[in-house]
């Protein structure tokens, strides 16, 4: 059986770091793991209650919460904004944290890694990240961690996929995820 990790990416730009970082995760899951992107977070309106009710909610909204309920696992890649986390992701984390007690995050266990220009790679935002999804009630994998600084010079011309060091450090945390996953479902 395989285990479905989903990906949500918090930077919408076409060239971001981030966003490669995801695609090298798809590329480097292990057998047994498949990882998918998730496209489409910049067409999520804010959250509002007043169209979270039946028959109201947005169809984007509504295909991120079953693209969430039948993966096995999230891994989110953030960026840090002004030293936080980027409002499209925790737009996202809105969303799927409702209904209350019963949103499609609730127990999922979630990974969240990143890379940032900044000297500590984005480690800020990844924090708020994870107390978000800790609130919203998802299993967070507090212990899976992967903060990758100085994107804009180590990832100028190289593409993470093929960066050594982090290709290895990014297929452990995908191994890692899978694991758990596969450990919850058993």
């Amino acid at each position: 059986m395989s285990v479905r990790i989903l990906a949500l990416v918090g930077s919408l730009r076409a060239g971001s770091h981030n966003r490669q970082l995801a695609e090298a995760a798809v590329k480097l899951a292990p057998e047994g793991a498949d990882v998918q992107l998730f496209e489409g977070l910049a067409e999520i309106p804010f959250y509002n209650e007043d169209i979270d009710v039946e028959g109201s909610v947005p169809a984007t909204a509504v295909r991120l919460r079953e693209a969430v309920g039948s993966a096995d696992a999230l891994l989110l890649f953030t960026p840090e904004y002004n030293g936080t986390i980027p409002a499209v992701l925790k737009n996202a984390i809105d969303w799927l944290s409702r209904p209350y007690g019963a949103g499609a995050l609730t127990a999922k266990p979630v990974a969240v890694v990143g890379t940032a220009f900044g000297q500590y790679g984005g480690v800020w935002a990844q924090d708020e990240t994870r107390k978000s999804l800790g609130v919203a009630g998802a299993q967070v994998l507090e212990d899976v961690k992967l903060s990758i600084a100085g994107s804009l010079t180590r990832f100028a011309e190289t593409h993470p996929a093929d960066d050594t060091e982090v290709a290895a450090q990014l297929a452990e945390v995908v191994a890692r995820v899978h694991g758990q996953a596969a450990g919850q479902s058993a």
